[in-house]
């Protein structure tokens, strides 16, 4: 069931759009994040930001 309201649909994409990924690890790291959490890794990318249907 898709999301319709605007108001929600900008809370989830924030939540769960907004974050940095490492690139060695694939950790998941808050958006002002310097290095990886979890290997301390200085390369990190922001996480694709695309809504959309799952498949299945």
């Amino acid at each position: 069931m898709p999301i319709r309201d605007p108001v929600l649909v900008n809370i989830v994409s924030k939540r769960v759009l907004d974050k940095m990924v490492c690139r060695k690890c694939g950790a998941l790291n808050p958006p002002n994040a310097t290095k990886c959490r979890r290997c301390g890794s200085k390369s990190l990318r922001p996480k694709k930001k695309k809504l959309g249907m799952k498949k299945g």
